[in-house]
């Protein structure tokens, strides 16, 4: 670009810059990501400093740079102060946009993301976070995590197995009953068809035996089970395809913080790389865990 530009974008990620610029991450409508130079947005009295915080909204007018482009005008459009007043529900929207940096594309239309992010952004923003209800974060996060992938086309196949391709629903008359997990397969594993399939891989076939060597079993060759679910928690998990989250009995809440554990460990093997806002939420949780409990 030779000219100067307008956009509509929320601001995903801050960094600073020299003494008293910053270098701001923005997720925009018309042309995906973009990173451009708050001029002075540290100094006291800067028109840019409020306007270049995380999860603001803007109306911007940019100039292209050799290296960066530089924001010359910003308008307000909308902010999160919601998100703000609690730690857990900032940690929750910074881990969304970590999601986002690594699924947006630079230098094309990115709406359906734009919007997708502003939906759950508004959804914790007005998220009771009272003592009863706090795990509800967890279930907004699962459902976020699992749109977005499913918006990339990724998102796990939780309403058959992937080793046979059956549909599997949950037992809710056996209070022992489980399915599995797999992130490296992609979804749900029934566990007798897991377990039908690692004996078959352990024992060798009439000509190995014939040669008499023992086969090698890789261990890709059979999908790691990361996590054994319940009936109740595979229906949860199965719930997460609707438009809308499916409301449970709170003392059922805590198991949201499985579900959500299961999909962040399927994000991270996708994105490459851990999700770092998650930590912070973990030790949200565990400071509050006695309120909560």
């Amino acid at each position: 670009m030779s000219k100067t530009y307008k956009v509509t974008g929320i601001n995903l990620k801050s960094q600073i810059l020299g003494e008293s610029d910053r270098v701001v991450t923005i997720l925009t409508r018309e042309l995906g990501l973009i990173r451009a130079v708050a001029p002075g947005a540290r100094k006291p009295n800067s028109s840019l400093g409020a306007r270049s915080g995380v999860f603001m909204v803007n109306d911007l007018l940019i100039a292209p740079g050799r290296s960066l482009d530089r924001i010359i005008q910003a308008e307000r459009v909308k902010t999160y102060p919601g998100l703000a007043v609690d730690v857990g529900k900032f940690a929750a929207g910074q881990y969304l946009a970590e999601i986002v940096l690594c699924q947006a594309l630079s230098e094309q239309p990115q709406e359906e993301i734009y919007q997708l992010l502003h939906k759950y952004l508004r959804k914790l923003e007005v998220l009771d976070i009272t003592d009863r209800y706090r795990y509800n974060i967890y279930a907004y996060l699962a459902h976020a995590v699992f749109h977005f992938y499913a918006l990339e086309g990724l998102c796990p196949q939780v309403q058959a197995c992937c080793l046979t391709n059956y549909t599997i629903r949950p037992n809710f008359a056996d209070p022992n009953w489980r399915v599995g997990f797999s992130v490296t397969a992609g979804g749900t594993v029934c566990l007798q068809a897991w377990e039908n399939l690692r004996q078959e891989k352990q024992q060798p076939s009439a000509l190995e035996s014939n040669l008499n060597y023992q086969r090698v079993v890789h261990r890709e060759d059979i999908p790691v089970i990361c996590a054994r679910l319940d009936a109740t928690e595979l229906a949860m998990l199965q719930y997460l395809s609707e438009t809308e989250i499916i409301a449970t009995d709170t003392n059922q809440n805590y198991r949201w913080l499985s579900i959500e554990q299961i999909l962040r460990q399927y994000a991270q093997y996708h994105l490459g790389r851990p999700i770092r806002s998650a930590t912070l939420i973990d030790s949200y949780f565990a400071a509050n865990h006695d309120a909560t409990v």
